[in-house]
């Protein structure tokens, strides 16, 4: 007599948006393994049962995504191949009713703090000892750790603390405790990140705690590279700076995302900083550190920025000869501040300018990439590709910034650290070959 099998459930996990949210996707990944549970991330093969989207809800390219997602999702619902959709994150949390409404075919939403409720409904316990445990999804040599959660800025575009909140940081016990487990497991390069690094302890220390975070971070055997994510520059504790010069494992990087430069500008967006203090905190970083590669992030097309608030951000760029430059168009989003605004550019227009500084800038990381012409670099590998091996100095995170494509007569493995000199530069990569390998 045969007996019919059960499948058993198979969960993939999708992740939109930023890299907090990955880290909240390895998180629920992390639960739900330990609760017997076979679940992955992107799934390519499609043998899984059960979807769980966690969408991004930040601005209106992101949320068109999630809906995208979602509605792809559903539809392999319903042709038969998937028993279930949840969805998750910062859409879902502001959304959530509208959602509802919209796509009944999913199964159940969740907002951004409500992960027990989502395992609730997949038959998975919460597990409370596994606080900081996670399973990653990115190659096991460097990981994002979320020091963390909510924003207590009040910068006129954002919707962030719609989604996440108020500033809660983690203790600095259980950060010390999540990067030796890390560590454990093989990752060389933690990532700090957060919506707001430099506020980081103010909530349960009464100060800023980052500097303090940052030594004891540096002490973890094993750790060879700290690397810190979105710092708010009003304000700015130049103790930071102290920090990154204490320890070498802390790499000479630097993500403050400035937005403009316009004082116009920074005072509608509710920055809290002026055009010359932001030179003035620039300047003085890179006197502390000479040769940190500062990466920063604009918006382009803010309600009232006129050619000349665009004429005086290229003024600034070109001044300030930042290493690294990301940008968005500005995105309408209402309950926020700006949202009373007239936004009165066409997104082709805010497009268009963002592309003109994107070219502007291009030509000055082409000019600094020059200058790395012939140095020698510590260099982590991160993959093979086409036959080369592709690595990122302490100058670059993973995905955003340059990467160095490297010539190597012996076989090299992901999270080797090599030296290599520097042979060629191009608008954002390098290219050289080993010097020697020094793991």
């Amino acid at each position: 007599m045969k007996t019919r099998t059960i499948k058993k459930d198979k969960i993939n996990i999708i992740t939109l948006g930023c890299s907090k949210n990955m880290v909240d996707s390895e998180v629920l990944s992390g639960q739900l393994e330990a609760n017997a549970f076979d679940v992955v991330h992107e799934n390519k093969k499609l043998d899984h049962n059960i979807v769980v989207i966690n969408t991004c809800g930040f601005i209106d390219k992101a949320k068109e995504e999630s809906v995208n997602t979602i509605l792809d999702q559903v539809e392999l619902k319903r042709k038969g191949k998937l028993d279930k959709v949840f969805v998750t994150g910062c859409l879902s949390e502001r959304y959530k009713q509208n959602l509802e409404a919209e796509i009944p075919e999913v199964d159940a939403y969740f907002g951004t703090m409500e992960l027990p409720g989502l395992l609730a409904v997949l038959n998975a316990d919460y597990k409370t000892e596994l606080l900081g445990e996670r399973l990653l999804s990115t190659p096991s040599h460097y990981a994002y750790m979320k020091i963390s959660e909510g924003c207590n800025r009040t910068c006129s575009f954002c919707a962030i603390p719609l989604m996440r909140g108020s500033h809660v940081s983690k203790p600095i016990e259980a950060l010390v405790d999540e990067a030796r487990r890390l560590v454990k497991r093989g990752v060389k390069e933690i990532m700090l990140i957060a919506q707001e690094l430099t506020y980081y302890g103010l909530d349960i220390y009464k100060k800023r705690m980052l500097p303090e975070l940052l030594d004891q971070l540096a002490e973890v055997e094993g750790l060879k590279w700290i690397r810190l994510h979105y710092a708010y520059p009003s304000k700015f504790p130049m103790e930071i700076i102290d920090a990154i010069k204490r320890h070498p494992t802390i790499c000479n990087y630097l993500d403050m995302p400035l937005q403009h430069a316009s004082d116009r500008m920074l005072q509608a967006m509710k920055r809290q900083i002026t055009k010359q203090e932001m030179k003035d905190l620039i300047k003085e970083i890179r006197l502390q550190i000479p040769g940190i590669c500062l990466r920063t992030t604009l918006i382009a097309g803010f309600p009232g920025e006129t050619r000349e608030d665009v004429d005086e951000l290229k003024d600034f760029l070109a001044e300030m000869q930042f290493d690294r430059v990301g940008i968005f168009t500005y995105s309408h989003e209402e309950d926020t501040s700006a949202f009373k605004l007239d936004d009165t550019l066409t997104p082709e227009e805010k497009e268009s300018r963002a592309q003109e500084i994107m070219e502007f800038q291009q030509e000055i990381s082409f000019e600094k990439n020059q200058l790395h012409i012939g140095n020698v670099y510590d260099v982590i590998v991160d993959r093979k590709e086409a036959g080369r091996y592709i690595g990122r100095t302490e100058f670059d995170s993973v995905e955003v910034d340059n990467e160095v494509i490297i010539h190597s007569k012996t076989p090299l493995r992901p999270g080797d650290f090599i030296k290599v000199l520097i042979k060629k530069a191009y608008d954002y990569d390098l290219e050289g070959e080993v010097a020697n390998i020094s793991n």
